[in-house]
């Protein structure tokens, strides 16, 4: 017998600020602790497996695809630092990494410092993060969580001995950093309701962390802090970062329990960020309305603003993402109308040139390159139709070397069988807006070609166009996959970024409805055959877009969605919510209030026809809470007047990243890639 929908008891709640009053009827469903809460979570898992049941097997067979094209017994390129080579590697058949390292050269006997299988052991969700190696190469510092809630507990482990020292210190995020005796750690930890990053601790390996001494307390509710060591091993650096501010102290690592020193004040939407060399600091700033930032310099002693000067000046239509600093030469990364590129620059100014890339659309990045004195520099690149690469670049020779590119198992994978393209919708305004997209070659773009449009555009963040094995199965079935590269991402730089935030949030929404519109105008898809996907704040976009023009899709996939954002925003005690205040708005404001209203789409969901729609979430997710979308789907349930497709599936033992296993996340794609090929009636 078919299972009906379930339906959440409604319970009135009234919400009211600046006059305006809100009725939030399931309100409830934020109650993790209520039994009534779990059961209608468990009510929605039941009616999910009854609506997917004839999929089930479809699944497994698509799990199985995906599993089969990974390199079960595979492993990372080794990188060295400080006199030992580091490798990752995983075992035929195991969910979790290995970590070791060889002494001096890669011939040299292997020391595992974790195998993660066995500390897994037990669990069903683990996840083993901040490894940091002490400088005289006998210790180690590592984060362990068990919940999927990104609160870590700080470990330490003998690596000569293999013993785990007793102390272990809760709720931080993690990372840790080592001064020069090999014996004190700096480690931040969190607020343990809002879980925001505020304190740093100094704690003596072996002794109790109860004796451990706050050395900085992040007041101001909107920043957050952590604690890293300087790639030059100088310094130990507290930052303090806003979406609009950043704030430094240094340490001399040589004097741990000596006293931080400023190194420029916070202001208001000044950004930077520091790296040393020598006997001067390298500052990435947006001083002097840089918006796309620029590189300054000055020396350790004269750090205040006033003291820096230009190393590489502001340039409208470059934007400089990051820097990596070698003994003989500075790496630039920067990004000029949506590329990514790689320059090199001798400090001896004896040259200055780019590392060539072909493809039309691409992703390239500088690795993890730890160590100063060497001619090589390590950079990944991938494109749609690329597998990803680890490839070492010899400045001296201006040769280069691949690592490594991932293996493509099965034996069907021919990057030739693939187009990759980059087209341009016009959005409402008239802003152009640029689409990365692949297909297989034998696919005809016709309105009957199924199309999977996938957004995020918050925070600055940019979503490049990479390669993806698990994607090779919407492909060799027909379907086409693109990237709309909508403003609140970095794609055209930090200005796309201002557009697509506060008060031109809307710009985001629109961007992408536009680029739906548009790729069925050109033909390469039709409403009943195009869909959408995104999670997190990428699931605030779909739920906005539905609300506004839920014709164009044919079905929709929202994970971990960002859905009720005037509930949220006006909580601080929700993790995340005083930080982003300068991301959307802070609603205790009435103008802000006012604007987020309008998009928030929990707050406008009406009574229309909605796309087919599998919505996902995790229990213990600490960055968008499980009610979030469970409120959602609660009231969409209520107001949608078509008989499509309505599922919400929650993983009841995993946070904001889904399963912590490399075969479990395989599994939430397959479950997800199954929903649209079905809807297809491909499966």
């Amino acid at each position: 017998m078919m299972l009906r929908p379930p339906k959440a008891e409604k319970i009135e709640k009234k919400l009211e600020i600046h006059g305006d009053v809100r009725i939030d009827n399931y309100y409830w469903l934020n109650e993790k602790e209520n039994p009534k809460v779990i059961g209608y979570l468990n009510a929605e898992n039941t009616y999910y497996n009854s609506q997917t049941a004839h999929t089930k097997q479809f699944q497994e067979d698509l799990f199985q695809e995906m599993k089969s094209r990974i390199k079960e017994d595979d492993e990372s390129v080794p990188y060295k630092k400080n006199k030992y080579f580091y490798t990752t590697r995983y075992q035929k058949g195991m969910q979790y990494p290995i970590y070791a390292r060889k002494k001096e050269t890669l011939e040299a006997s292997e020391e595992i410092m974790f195998d993660v299988n066995k500390m897994a052991e037990g669990h069903t969700y683990f996840k083993l993060s901040g490894m940091s190696v002490s400088p005289n190469n006998k210790y180690i510092a590592f984060g362990v969580d068990t919940v999927s809630r990104r609160q870590y507990t700080l470990q330490f482990k003998n690596l000569e001995t293999g013993e785990i020292f007793p102390e272990k210190i809760e709720n931080t995020t993690g990372s840790s950093s080592w001064s020069n005796d090999n014996k004190t750690i700096f480690y931040t930890q969190k607020n343990p309701i809002t879980l925001r990053s505020e304190k740093i601790f100094r704690h003596v390996l072996g002794t109790d962390p109860s004796e451990d001494v706050e050395i900085y307390f992040e007041k101001d509710e909107t920043f957050s802090a952590y604690v890293y060591r300087s790639k030059s091993d100088k310094y130990l650096i507290i930052g303090s970062f806003s979406t609009v501010s950043t704030e430094y102290h240094i340490l001399e690592a040589d004097n741990p329990t000596g006293k931080f020193r400023i190194f420029q004040p916070r202001e208001r939407d000044l950004e930077y960020n520091i790296a040393h060399y020598g006997v001067s600091f390298y500052i990435l700033t947006n001083k002097d309305n840089a918006t796309n930032f620029k590189l300054m310099k000055t020396t350790e002693e004269a750090t205040l603003k006033e003291n820096w000067y230009d190393v590489i000046p502001h340039r409208e239509e470059v934007l400089l993402e990051d820097i990596s600093i070698f003994k003989d030469f500075l790496v630039v990364e920067e990004r000029f109308n949506g590329l990514n590129k790689i320059r090199i620059i001798r400090w001896n100014d004896s040259e200055d040139f780019y590392l060539p890339f072909d493809e039309e659309t691409y992703s390239a990045g500088v690795y993890y390159n730890p160590e100063f004195d060497t001619n090589i520099i390590r950079y990944g690149y991938n494109s749609m139709t690329t597998p990803s690469s680890v490839i070492d670049f010899n400045v001296d020779n201006k040769t280069k070397e691949i690592k490594k590119e991932q293996e493509v198992l099965g034996g069907k994978f021919n990057k030739q069988n693939y187009i990759s393209e980059r087209i341009w919708a016009t959005s409402k305004d008239g802003t152009k807006i640029p689409i990365s997209l692949v297909h297989h070659k034998n696919t005809s773009l016709t309105k009957n070609t199924p199309l999977l449009l996938y957004g995020y555009g918050s925070y600055g963040y940019t979503i490049d166009a990479g390669f993806s094995t698990t994607r090779l199965s919407l492909l060799d079935r027909g379907f086409v996959f693109a990237i709309a590269h909508v403003r609140g991402s970095e794609y055209l730089g930090r200005k796309w970024y201002d557009e697509g935030k506060l008060f031109h949030k809307m710009n985001t929404f629109t961007d992408f409805i536009d680029c739906a519109k548009h790729l069925i105008s050109i033909g390469y898809t039709s409403k009943n055959h195009l869909y959408a996907s995104g999670g997190s704040a990428g699931g605030l976009l779909m739920g906005a877009v539905i609300n506004m023009n839920p014709e164009l899709f044919h079905g929709v996939l929202v994970s971990v969605p960002f859905v009720d954002v005037l509930t949220t925003m006006l909580d601080d005690s929700i993790p995340l919510t005083t930080g982003e205040y300068d991301e959307w708005g802070n609603p205790n404001e009435k103008e802000y209030y006012d604007y987020m209203k309008l998009y928030s789409p929990y707050d406008n969901v009406s009574r229309q026809n909605y796309p087919n729609m599998l919505v996902t979430t995790g229990l213990h997710d600490s960055q968008v809470q499980y009610f979030e979308p469970a409120k959602w789907v609660a009231k969409l349930r209520e107001f949608k007047t078509d008989k499509n497709i309505l599922l919400m599936h929650t993983n009841m033992e995993a946070g904001h990243g889904g399963a912590s296993g490399r075969f479990d996340s395989l599994k939430e794609t397959a479950r997800d890639y199954s929903f649209l090929i079905d809807l297809e009636g491909k499966s």
